[in-house]
């Protein structure tokens, strides 16, 4: 394991005492959902938090323009970065039975490699494109890093790269059968990591303590097929931890484990992951076709996206119910966004829908830039669409539709990094699968590249 150097962890404090932009998205969320607009720390950003960053993301971009450094990566992974005090983290795995987990971290500045390191896989299986890649997202606070492979390893580093705790996760409570693998990222509060292992066979859910790691609860699963990651919504009374899988929206006590209600009428919500909005609301999504399903009363994919409401009724007990669904709104991998008093759903088609968040009336639907795998990102008066392909559409956050701009990541016909590498090339092509933001800055993650974006001067 390689080691920083003096220079580049002065560097590294500079940059965290420089942070100064603190965002706050409403003025209905606590003072917890402000966060530091240098750290994202993990899937999809900062918790609590519609998916929003800093007015300073760059708009423009190609592979010739504002393209301040592009890394490779050891192996394949589809996790999103997280970003620490100028610091980034991504998990990969490598060989035939991805039998090699890697951990990488990378200086924001200059995207100089500071440490890598390597683990032995828990379990074994077959690294191939009909199962995930590092896809569980790791979580990262003020005192470490904490990482789950789709193996079974599940540990905590410091920002240099240290070991603090490990635990195999297949040792203690039998192998992991999952269909196509485990997809669910982690997430986090300030005293624990949340752990789903959404399995075939008895799926449970665990609260660990992020300064030891020793289980502090554990639950069911939701026993329904699932690539979604838990997230933490905020309710009056609380924070209800949020599951969604095939035919089954589920809230959970954080701090006991305790089911506190279950929806079944909803279907296809398989991959998005559900998106606070602000107290006891949050988007959910739902993609089309595939053999999925779940009883939805009858209705059609499109209904079930839209906005749930959690409430508590006068017998004490929590229920969750749709506040709109959508007419002809769907997600494909990607999650639903909200931003600025409106939703926006991208299709597997690449249609983007944009929705009233009051009402589900829509506002417009457009065709962008193709299937949208990473979740879209909102920055000030703009929302960012990323296509698996690299391409990206930034458009006016607005009921009507207006094209900023439309970005390559890479060249299409010459992809950097992958000449005569199958490895690299995803699903027919280098797949961008997931995006962090750090003050005017945007980290891709395609499935074996890093890439950060930087903003032109005049822009």
């Amino acid at each position: 394991m390689s080691r920083t150097s003096t220079w580049g962890r002065i560097r590294r404090i500079a940059v965290g005492l420089a942070v100064a932009v603190v965002v706050c998205q409403t003025a209905s969320h606590p003072p917890a959902a402000c966060w530091a607009a240098e750290h994202w720390t993990g899937f999809q950003g900062p918790p609590r938090l519609e998916r929003s960053a800093s007015e300073k993301l760059p708009r423009v971009w190609s592979p010739t323009q504002n393209i301040a450094w592009s890394v490779p990566l050891p192996g394949y992974g589809q996790s999103s970065p997280v970003i620490w005090d100028g610091r980034v983290f991504v998990t990969s795995v490598s060989g035939g039975m991805k039998e090699n987990c890697h951990v990488a971290a990378f200086e924001l500045a200059s995207g100089e490699k500071l440490w890598q390191y390597d683990q032995a896989a828990a379990s074994q299986a077959e690294n191939n494109n009909y199962v995930s890649k590092a896809a569980p997202s790791p979580v990262v606070d003020a005192d470490g890093l904490y990482v789950l492979f789709e193996g079974g390893n599940l540990l905590s580093l410091t920002h240099d790269g240290q070991l603090r705790w490990q635990r195999d996760l297949v040792k203690e409570y039998g192998p992991i059968d999952s269909r196509h693998g485990l997809a669910a990222s982690l997430e986090q509060d300030d005293k624990q990591v949340f752990v789903w292992i959404e399995r075939q066979t008895e799926p449970y859910l665990l609260a660990v303590a992020k300064a030891t790691g020793e289980t502090l609860w554990k639950a069911e699963g939701l026993g329904a097929t699932s690539w979604a990651s838990p997230r933490v919504v905020p309710v009056v009374g609380g924070d209800h931890l949020v599951l969604s899988g095939i035919g089954r929206l589920a809230g959970v006590d954080p701090a006991t484990g305790r089911r506190l209600w279950l929806f079944d009428q909803i279907a296809n919500n398989s991959t998005p992951t559900p998106i606070p909005v602000d107290n006891g609301r949050f988007l959910i999504g739902a993609t089309e076709g595939r053999g999925e399903g779940g009883d939805a009363g009858g209705r059609g994919a499109a209904e079930s996206n839209g906005l749930v409401q959690i409430e508590r009724g006068e017998d004490g007990q929590f229920r969750a119910r749709f506040v709109w669904r959508a007419e002809k709104a769907t997600c494909s991998f990607g999650s639903p966004l909200a931003h600025a008093g409106l939703a926006y759903f991208v299709s597997r088609a690449g249609v983007v829908y944009c929705l009233d968040l009051a009402t589900g009336e829509e506002r417009y639907a457009e065709r962008t830039a193709g299937s949208v795998w990473a979740t879209p990102l909102a920055a000030g008066p703009h929302v960012y669409l990323f296509g698996r392909d690299g391409t990206t559409s930034v458009l006016k956050s607005a009921a009507e539709f207006t094209k900023v701009s439309e970005n390559r990541l890479w060249d299409a016909e010459r992809p950097e990094g992958t000449a005569g590498r199958p490895d690299a090339m995803g699903f027919g092509g280098p797949v961008l699968y997931a995006v962090a933001a750090a003050g005017d800055q945007l980290v891709l993650r395609r499935g074996d590249r890093l890439y950060c974006v930087r903003a032109a001067a005049e822009q």
